[in-house]
């Protein structure tokens, strides 16, 4: 399997496929690269280059007991970026790879990367705070790490109903989908399922968003009970300069699955545009 190695010798799994302008997918907690299912075959059939790769802790990657922070993953970026000799790349972050996007163009200065999307983005920041008041009650990530400390299984079970806005009486996903993804979660580092939590939860990416001087594109479903529309997508697209913002009505959190048609359609568009 192929490996890029980063600064503090961790190994991460990469997926690279295809030719042409390079299309860097990160994924969301907890799952890994293989959650890019249906977007990166589509847009390598589209004529990209296509690369996903697991996030140090999760998938196929080392699971190093510390380094699971944004300036850590961040430094990960580049070395995927780095080490393939990636130019003119578009990055594509979902959920919690929204913040590396963010963090990498700050903290790096945008090497390398000519365009981003972010879809389902924990920019700019979710945590309730003093001086950021409409956020998320801390006590609602506090509670996800009590519950991953003791019965990581069945927290991620009915996480799993949030994350795909499974209802009483219907799901936009199937059974079989739903389980595999909780395999993938599964697969992950216990230490890196809880760090990224607090990781994703709390931190402030608000002076990292004045780091975007690329095209931006920003989307994200309204009835999002994981990652609330108005605390992330519509802040985060307000705070870009010229961002164009892409709201999927009633969609939940998990649109990649949920609304992969109309993802990869946008995508696309974005990427030809």
């Amino acid at each position: 399997m192929p490996f890029i190695e980063t600064s503090d010798a961790t190994r991460l799994f990469y997926k690279d496929w295809g030719s042409g302008r390079p299309v860097v997918f990160l994924h969301g907690w907890p799952l890994d690269a293989d959650m890019w299912e249906y977007q990166q075959p589509a847009v390598t059939q589209a004529g990209f280059r296509t690369i996903a790769y697991d996030r140090r802790g999760f998938g196929r990657s080392d699971q190093p007991w510390t380094g699971y922070d944004y300036d850590t993953f961040a430094d990960d970026l580049k070395a995927v970026l780095d080490g393939l000799d990636l130019r003119d790349a578009t990055l594509v972050g979902f959920s919690m790879g929204g913040g590396e996007i963010a963090r990498y163009l700050s903290r790096h200065g945008g090497a390398r990367v000519s365009r981003v999307v972010l879809v389902s983005a924990v920019t700019p920041m979710l945590a309730r705070t003093p001086d950021h008041p409409d956020g998320i009650d801390p006590g609602v990530f506090e509670g996800m790490i009590a519950g991953l400390e003791k019965d990581r299984p069945n927290f991620l079970a009915n996480f799993a109903k949030t994350f795909f806005g499974v209802g009483m009486f219907s799901s936009p996903a199937s059974t079989e989908l739903i389980a595999w993804t909780g395999n993938l979660a599964m697969l992950a580092s216990p230490k890196a399922t809880v760090d990224c939590v607090r990781a994703f939860g709390w931190t402030d990416f608000r002076r990292d968003l004045a780091a975007f001087r690329v095209p931006t594109l920003v989307i994200h479903g309204d009835a999002d009970q994981t990652v609330p529309f108005e605390v992330s997508g519509k802040a985060a697209a307000a705070a870009i300069p010229g961002a164009q913002l892409v709201v999927y009505e009633g969609a939940p959190h998990a649109v990649p699955f949920t609304h992969k048609d109309r993802l990869n359609a946008d995508l696309l568009a974005f990427l030809r545009a």
